[in-house]
């Protein structure tokens, strides 16, 4: 197989495949994720054909793979300073990652885990907005069920800290309805326990994933 020809293939494969986990995770398709992939596969494989600049299939796919998945690792990256401490950090990598024309389903996961982080920093009232405009109906539809159910159960975790316990009591009930055998729904069963039993309640210290 020529290796245009194989450019093409790996191409084609990346995007039925990262389709195919968005539609597992019932996540919307991202059609800039589709587009931003033919193009770089398309002009790859120009150079390849038409030039004599041979790329490699491997380096190929570490750029396609980083440049349409770019909000993603960098909130993976933020995710890593934000668990070690360093806040400030991890709060400016969250922000370039919005700042790169992330499409609606990266922009999701990025407000998800940055809203989580500022409850962890204990920035509750910029944390209650950022959950509130995700649950919004424009912006829920972009929400897997794993991701709601994040949503969900932090934003009670803020309006707790709040003390605002009623609220915080509904954010919990939506959890244990909506999405009952889920671990969100197992610490929303144990935060509203504990609110019962008037017990001290914390956060659990790991950050939602894509």
């Amino acid at each position: 197989m020529s290796l245009q020809m194989m450019i093409a293939w790996i191409g084609l494969l990346y995007i039925v495949v990262f389709c195919g986990m968005s539609i597992l995770r019932r996540e919307k398709v991202s059609i800039r994720f589709v587009v931003e992939s033919i193009c770089i596969t398309a002009i790859t494989y120009v150079l390849v054909a038409y030039t004599p600049l041979q790329i490699h299939s491997a380096i190929f796919l570490l750029f396609l793979y980083g440049f349409t998945l770019r909000a993603r690792l960098l909130v993976d990256l933020a995710n890593f300073f934000a668990r070690n401490g360093k806040n400030k950090l991890a709060d400016k990598i969250y922000q370039l990652a919005s700042h790169l024309w992330p499409d609606k389903t990266s922009k999701t996961i990025i407000n998800v885990n940055r809203a989580i982080f500022l409850v962890q920093d204990n920035r509750l009232d910029e944390s209650i907005v950022l959950f509130t405009q995700l649950l919004n109906p424009e912006d829920k539809k972009y929400l897997s069920a794993r991701f709601e159910a994040a949503v969900h159960y932090n934003l009670g975790v803020a309006y707790l800290r709040k003390d605002d316990h009623s609220v915080a009591e509904i954010e919990f009930n939506t959890v244990v309805e909506t999405w009952p055998n889920s671990p969100y729904a197992e610490r929303s069963q144990q935060a509203l326990d504990r609110m019962h039993s008037n017990a001290k309640w914390s956060i659990d210290d790991s950050l939602a994933r894509k």
